[in-house]
């Protein structure tokens, strides 16, 4: 009889055991690596490394292109995006644009804003061949998604992102581009999409484009995506309420005016409607570490104590915006927050 009860337990114990791994495999295909929350919103910050810049090429009026190079770096799909450190410790962000399958190299390109905040004067006039440049990545919160066909809006240097897509689709994929920009000279990568588009695919508009003829008829179970300056893309997502979009640039941050209490300093401040938490917190805290003010990096997150939200980053998943938040774009929802400050 003891041996019948031995044998008893151990073929539970050995049933439940593969009731136990068949419930890991089902929550995580990567078993026997533990499952994982699936963030919805941004991705967790990856390691950083040190790239060599063996290229720096004007490949349309404005618009520079690097070719940063290393040794098995992480592979990306497209979509995806660094964050670069810049000599001056700016930290900005830049969509892949070159081939997801070589591990030797990432290149990104940007264009020049004269009257912006800095960065893209500092990749023109002051990354150089032979320098190194930290990054961050790749992150990717533009995939693409399966679907029957695809409609595609770019605005100048908004192709980069949509570039790899248009490489990446299977043949006999349906798609369509219209592709807009100041003059044909401006936009970068022009000719290669010319030949991808081969027909009648690709359409390319000098100036604005009138949304209402170029794009009249979209297949009902089209994916579409639109990357570009702001007007483009609120014009895009009015008609098109499901569409993908990538912001080069936070959405705004402005809005009413609030009071944020820092728990920790004992100090409440006033966030007028034209600025920021950031702002207001380092007039008092000076040394608050800040780093893209995007809602990019994460350089800026801060515990929330109390108050809600009005999360406006790119980066925290649905978990870290439970209890915290990036102070340099996102605001209170009512009049008042609490910060562990």
């Amino acid at each position: 009889m003891p041996k019948l009860r031995t044998l008893a337990v151990v073929a539970g114990a050995a049933l439940l055991a593969r009731r136990a791994m068949r419930h890991r495999i089902q929550v995580s295909p990567l078993w026997p690596m533990p499952a994982l929350d699936e963030p919805t919103s941004g991705r967790p910050r990856s390691r950083a490394l040190r790239l060599l810049v063996t290229s720096h090429e004007e490949v349309a009026e404005g618009v520079v292109q690097l070719r940063l190079e290393g040794h098995d770096l992480p592979r990306w799909e497209p979509g995806a995006h660094l964050d670069v450190v810049l000599p001056s410790g700016l930290v900005r962000q830049y969509s892949l644009c070159g081939d997801p399958e070589d591990t030797s190299s990432y290149t990104v390109a940007t264009r020049l804003v004269p009257d912006g905040r800095g960065g893209s004067r500092e990749v023109h006039e002051q990354v150089r061949e032979g320098m190194e440049l930290e990054v961050r990545g790749p992150r990717n919160r533009f995939p693409l998604v399966a679907a029957p066909s695809y409609v595609f809006v770019a605005g100048g240097i908004g192709i980069t992102p949509i570039l790899p897509m248009l490489r990446a689709l299977p043949d006999g994929v349906e798609w369509r581009l219209l592709y807009c920009g100041r003059d044909r000279a401006s936009m970068p990568f022009l000719e290669e999409i010319e030949k991808l588009g081969g027909g009648d695919r690709v359409t390319v508009v000098e100036g604005p484009p009138d949304l209402g003829v170029v794009l009249a008829e979209v297949p009902d179970r089209a994916a579409v995506y639109c990357c570009g300056p702001e007007g483009l893309m609120a014009a895009v997502e009015e008609r098109f309420p499901g569409v993908h979009l990538e912001r080069f640039a936070p959405r705004s941050s402005a809005g009413g005016a609030f009071e944020v209490e820092l728990r920790r300093s004992g100090r409440t401040l006033t966030v007028s409607a034209d600025s920021t938490v950031l702002a207001a917190v380092r007039a008092q805290l000076p040394d608050t570490a800040y780093s893209c003010e995007q809602g990019f990096c994460g350089t800026c997150q801060q515990r929330v104590l109390e108050g809600e939200v009005d999360h406006r980053d790119e980066l925290l998943t649905d978990a870290e915006r439970s209890d915290s938040m990036l102070i340099c774009v996102s605001r209170a929802r009512g009049d008042r927050l609490v910060l562990d400050l």
